[in-house]
C-alpha cells in the first residue's frame, strides 16, 4: 500500500494524490516520489510556478523521461511540488503559491527553485523528489534543508518533458534523506532516462578527496570552518587543499551572462506578449536578462570552456573537490532585500563552477552552524556520477 501524505509543510500544489503508480517489482517499489512543477506528469498542467504560464499550457500528454524512469523502477508519484517562478530563483519563495516550510529551520527559506520538492523530502512526506538545477536549484535547497541532493553531469539525465530555463545549463536531479536511496534512484535515471551523455557501467572509484580552495576561501569564516571540519572527518585527518586554474569572479559573471541570455531567448517573447505577473526578484532577473549584451556572449562561452578544462584537470584520477553548498545557512524569510540579494550573489558564485563545467555534485548534509544545516558540495569530474554517488553512500 502506498501512503499518500498529508501536506504539513505547504510543499505541494493541491492535495497530494497518486498521479503515477509505480511498478510493483522494481528496485524502488513502495517508494513515494514528488515531482517539481517544471517536469511533466501526464494529465497535469506543468505550471512552472506561475499562474499565467499554467493558463497558457494544456495538461501534459506524457510523463517527463525522468518521471517515467522512476515509475518503471517502482516509485509512485504522489504530487507536484511548488517551484519558484520559471525556476529563476534560489530562495523558494513564490508570491502566487506560497513559501514551503523549511522543516530543518522553520521561519527560514527552504531554498529554490526546487522548494516544494526539498521540503517534502525533508519533512518525511516522500522518500524521493525530483528537482532541477540550473544555477543551484538542487544544491542550495539541499543545503538549507539538510538533505542529500544530486545534480548530474550535463546530459547524463534526460531533460525531455521539462519546462526549461536555460537549456545548456538545465539538469534533472534528486533529493533524498538517505544517501543509499539517492544513489539507487540516481542509478535508475543514469541507466534509463535517455540522457545524451551516456556513462559506462564500469567506472573508476573516488581515490582522493580535497578542499576546493578557491570556493572554500570565499565563504564566511563559520561556513569555512564547518566545511573544513567535515572534510577532515571524511579523509581521517587534515584534508588537502587544491586550487583550480580559473578566476571565480569572472566565472560567476560569465555564468550570469549565459544563463540570462538563454532564459530571455526562451521566455522573452512570451513575457513581452503575455505580461505575466512576476514576484519582484523574478521580474528583476528577467529584466536584466533582456539587456544582456550579445557581444558579451562569445567571451563568456570562451571562459566556460576554460572552466571546464580546469575542472576536468583538477578532478582527474578520481579526485573529488569539497566546498560549501551555499554561502551560509538558510536566511530568514523576511530578510532585508539588499541582504538577500547579496546572499544570492555569493551563493550563485559558489555554484557557478559546476554549472560552467557541466560537472556532477552530490550535497552531503553533514555540517551545522548554530544548529542550522549547511551542506557540503562534493564535485567530481564530468561523467563521474556513479563513482561520486557510490562514495557518498559509503561516506554517509
Amino acid at each position: 500500500m502506498i501512503h499518500v501524505p498529508e501536506d504539513t509543510v505547504g510543499a505541494f500544489l493541491g492535495a497530494p494524490s497518486v498521479l503515477v503508480a509505480g511498478s510493483s517489482d522494481g528496485p524502488l517499489a513502495g517508494r513515494t516520489l514528488a515531482v517539481k512543477d517544471v517536469l511533466d506528469v501526464a494529465g497535469v498542467v506543468t505550471g512552472a510556478g506561475n499562474p499565467a504560464y499554467a493558463a497558457a499550457h494544456l495538461p501534459a500528454t506524457a510523463n517527463a523521461d525522468a518521471v517515467d524512469a522512476l515509475a518503471v523502477a517502482g516509485a509512485t508519484v504522489v504530487g507536484k511540488t511548488i517551484t519558484d517562478e520559471l525556476a529563476y530563483s534560489l530562495s523558494g519563495t513564490n508570491v502566487h503559491y506560497g513559501t514551503p516550510t523549511n522543516p530543518a529551520a522553520p521561519g527560514r527559506i527552504p531554498g529554490g527553485s526546487s522548494a516544494g520538492s526539498v521540503a517534502a523530502v525533508a519533512a518525511g512526506l516522500v522518500d524521493l523528489a525530483l528537482g532541477t538545477d540550473t544555477g543551484g536549484s538542487i544544491r542550495v535547497p539541499a543545503s538549507y534543508c539538510g538533505v542529500y541532493g544530486w545534480r548530474p553531469t550535463h546530459g547524463a539525465v534526460s531533460t525531455q518533458g521539462m519546462a526549461h530555463l536555460a537549456p545548456s545549463f538545465d539538469t534533472v536531479g534528486l533529493f533524498a534523506r538517505d544517501a543509499g536511496l539517492l544513489r539507487d534512484a540516481a542509478t535508475v535515471l543514469l541507466d534509463g532516462a535517455g540522457g545524451s551523455e551516456r556513462q559506462p557501467a564500469g567506472r573508476h572509484g573516488v581515490r582522493d578527496v580535497v578542499l576546493f580552495e578557491d570556493l572554500v576561501e570565499l565563504a564566511p569564516a563559520d561556513v569555512r570552518a564547518a566545511v573544513v571540519a567535515v572534510a577532515d572527518t571524511l579523509v581521517g585527518g587534515a584534508a588537502e587543499w587544491q586550487s583550480v586554474a580559473c578566476d571565480v569572479s569572472d566565472a560567476s559573471l560569465a555564468f550570469r551572462i549565459l544563463q540570462g541570455r538563454e532564459a530571455w531567448a526562451l521566455h522573452g517573447p512570451w513575457i513581452e506578449a503575455a505580461h505575466p505577473e512576476f514576484g519582484p526578484g523574478i521580474a528583476e532577473r528577467f529584466a536584466i536578462a533582456s539587456r544582456v549584451d550579445p557581444a558579451a556572449v562569445e567571451p563568456a562561452n570562451g571562459l566556460r570552456a576554460e572552466v571546464r578544462r580546469a575542472v576536468v584537470e583538477a578532478t582527474a584520477g578520481g579526485r573529488v573537490l569539497l566546498s560549501p553548498a551555499a554561502a551560509g545557512p538558510a536566511p530568514e524569510i523576511h530578510t532585508d532585500p539588499e541582504r538577500a540579494a547579496a546572499t544570492r550573489l555569493a551563493t550563485l558564485t559558489l555554484m557557478c563552477i559546476a554549472g560552467l563545467a557541466g560537472a556532477p555534485v552530490v550535497v552531503l548534509p553533514l555540517a551545522r552552524i548554530e544548529g542550522l544545516p549547511i551542506g557540503v558540495a562534493a564535485m567530481g569530474a564530468p561523467g563521474s556520477d556513479r563513482a561520486l554517488l557510490d562514495w557518498a553512500a559509503a561516506s554517509a
